[in-house]
């Protein structure tokens, strides 16, 4: 029998896992089917207990469900205590299995990727929401030199800064005037409106990655800006989406998929 998966969401048309998972399948000589499923804004649990009662094995869980599906779970990995949010769920026997990959995605796609190295450099975040717990774990595993939350509000730096580490520092974006960084990660949402995160001048030092966790069009702006600002390689989020559903479509299948062929042609597309 066929095993079925799904992205939950809503909205969720846009979404390009059953593509993503598709061509993981494939690659895998996995037998499984895979949809998007749209849930209510106020029926989150009942589309997913419908769809498990069913026969659905796994889901996906994108904006803005993903606090409700880690309250689902009932078992929880590490990475999604430390973010306190679930982009995976895995449906077993006497559980539900509730995981965060974005971070290990996130990870993965500047580590393998784009070939960069983050133990040892100076890294900043940009922004205090959700996207920015989500990753931090991880980011915090890979032993940068130190690590500086940016946000326009201080206080929700502050206490994203305390959740996690003696080696993260807080700061609003006038703070940061004076101080360089090896690699720049945008997790706000401004790149949805065509907007920028206010950084003072002299942000990138020499050779840094400036990465909006966006992808396509949306992230251009703020790609163009860093470039303009001195930023030596830029990237956009589609690596990190690719490598995030590898990692969902591990816990799900036990096999890893090739992720490069996958990420090449939806660049291609």
């Amino acid at each position: 029998m066929i095993d079925h998966y799904a992205v939950i969401g809503n909205p969720v048309e846009h979404s390009k896992s059953p593509q993503i998972h598709t061509m993981f399948a494939r690659d895998c000589g996995q037998d499984i089917a895979y949809r998007r499923l749209l849930a209510p804004l106020d029926g989150f649990r009942d589309t997913v207990e419908r769809f498990r009662a069913e026969g659905g094995r796994g889901l996906n869980v994108t904006l803005p469900f993903k606090e409700q599906a880690y309250r689902l779970a009932t078992v929880h990995t590490d990475r999604a205590r430390s973010a306190g949010a679930v982009n995976t769920l895995r449906f077993d026997a006497d559980s539900i299995f509730g995981d965060n990959t974005d971070g290990a995605g996130l990870v993965r796609d500047i580590r393998e990727n784009l070939g960069i190295t983050i133990a040892a450099r100076r890294v900043l975040l940009l922004g205090a929401g959700g996207a920015a717990r989500g990753v931090l774990g991880p980011l915090l595993a890979e032993a940068p030199a130190a690590l500086t939350i940016a946000n326009r509000t201080l206080t929700r730096a502050q206490d994203l800064a305390r959740h996690f580490d003696s080696n993260v520092h807080a700061s609003t974006y006038q703070e940061l005037s004076g101080n360089t960084f090896d690699v720049v990660i945008n997790a706000t949402s401004a790149s949805l409106a065509g907007a920028l995160p206010p950084l003072p001048r002299g942000v990138y030092a020499a050779g840094a990655l400036a990465y909006d966790m966006m992808y396509g069009t949306k992230s251009a702006v703020f790609l163009e800006n860093a470039r303009a600002a001195g930023a030596g390689l830029t990237a956009d989020g589609l690596g990190m989406l690719v490598e995030q559903a590898a990692e969902s479509f591990f816990l799900w299948r036990g096999v890893r998929p090739r992720t490069a062929t996958v990420l090449a042609a939806l660049r291609a597309a």
